[in-house]
């Protein structure tokens, strides 16, 4: 009996792409140092390198000629290394950090155009941030300090203590209430910032590197629980990390920062499987491709009717890596399968191709534009008498290769401070 494997977990909220964006930020500047205006008006100035930038003017652009949309129930993630300009910009979309140049929306609504009033309305109640460094209060015990933001609301003291309860049982703490922060461990303090953010029902949750300080299992279970909240409640969320591993597992897009400016925009897939330049292309050199990339990318069109109506079924958006396993069990090529239709299979050559890294998002792309089908990304890798090709590796070899240790580029001396 045929099953269909499913990539995307059973409840995960969908992505509204037709509707209006949360956010919506276009040319976005922040530049530090004298006369900074004159930076983004300037089409010379503004194409300097950062080290050019700050010998000739003495300023540094932070945040460069940025634009993106956050789409409602997104995880956006903005990634970069120290120095990118990744936090100075998720400032920017509440004015923590007042931009120099360019424009921000939150719902349509002019963001800079806000008077002090709606720029409060905007921080209590429209977005919320979570912190790298916790930011509690130490005098005040867990359930006080979630129950904080609602206080500055004017919510009545019973009232907002038994919010801040229900919330503090959902992050997990149950049992705590009563402690102090420095009663806690560093996992903990950080889910008390979490609750602290969610209890004011936010539109959007923005998450300035929350679990950089966090040793990696605490990390890991603080990432799951982004992963869970985000299933259960579909909010929109944007996330800045240094971490790629973070970014793949939580992001639904993706913007790599380099030098103030995003240098690739795209889903976990698109960046690994189509780097944009050789900067991105070493960010993700050691990222286990298999469990990125979807069975699109090595789809090709069944050979037969026999083919296309036996063997397991895949959705398109199951993994790699969850084909290889589909195939191994079964001994014969898997169908991708969509509303019944089979839009084509993948047997253990064309999986053994993604994981060695000889075909991606970019030939299957090339394929669907030559042909009108994504089933014929297959095709365009066979062969047509061209040089012999070398020997390929065992499954084992290649997976083995692709799990070294990620090793992201190191900071260039130009990037801003």
């Amino acid at each position: 009996m045929s099953t269909t494997t499913s990539a995307t977990p059973p409840g995960t909220p969908e992505v509204t792409e037709s509707a209006a964006p949360v956010f919506s930020v276009d040319g976005l500047w922040k530049v530090f140092g004298p006369k900074a205006a004159r930076i983004p008006a300037d089409p010379e100035l503004a194409a300097l390198s950062p080290a050019e930038l700050r010998s000739r003017t003495g300023c540094t652009a932070a945040v460069a000629d940025v634009s993106f949309d956050v789409r409602k129930g997104e995880v956006f993630v903005v990634m970069g290394l120290s120095g990118s300009g990744k936090s100075t910009l998720v400032r920017c979309l509440t004015r923590l950090i007042e931009p120099t140049a360019g424009s921000i929306a939150i719902d349509g609504e002019d963001v800079r155009a806000m008077d002090k009033s709606r720029l409060r309305e905007l921080r209590r109640h429209r977005a919320a941030m979570v912190f790298q460094h916790f930011g509690l209060l130490p005098h005040r015990t867990v359930l006080d300090n979630v129950a904080y933001g609602l206080e500055v609301q004017g919510m009545g003291r019973a009232e907002r203590r038994e919010r801040a309860a229900a919330i503090v049982a959902k992050v997990g703490l149950e049992g705590l209430e009563h402690r102090r922060p420095g009663q806690l461990s560093g996992g903990q303090r950080q889910r008390v910032g979490l609750a602290r953010a969610l209890a004011v029902d936010p539109e959007v949750l923005l998450f300035d590197e929350p679990f950089s300080a966090l040793d990696p299992l605490i990390r890991r279970d603080m990432q799951e629980e982004v992963v869970r909240l985000h299933r259960e409640e579909g909010r929109t969320m944007v996330f800045i990390t240094h971490d790629l591993q973070e970014a793949l597992k939580l992001g639904d897009r993706i913007a790599l920062m380099r030098d103030g400016r995003v240098v690739q925009l795209g889903t976990p897939e698109e960046i690994v499987g189509s780097p944009a330049d050789d900067y991105v292309r070493e960010f993700v050199r050691d990222v286990p491709r298999e469990q990125v990339l979807s069975v699109r990318t090595a789809m090709r069109p069944a050979s037969s009717a026999d083919e296309a109506g036996t063997g397991p079924a895949l959705r398109p958006d199951a993994t790699v890596s969850e084909a290889i396993e589909a195939v191994a069990r079964a001994g014969s090529p898997a169908r991708v399968m969509d509303d019944g239709r089979c839009l084509g299979v993948v047997d253990a050559d064309a999986l053994l191709s993604v994981v060695a890294g000889t075909t991606g998002t970019a030939d299957a792309a090339a394929a669907e534009a030559t042909t009108g089908s994504p089933a014929a990304a297959g095709a365009a890798r066979a062969g047509d008498g061209g040089p012999p090709t070398r020997a390929r590796p065992s499954v084992g070899e290649a997976l083995a290769q692709r799990r070294k240790p990620t090793t992201p580029p190191p900071a260039t001396s130009e990037e801003p401070a």
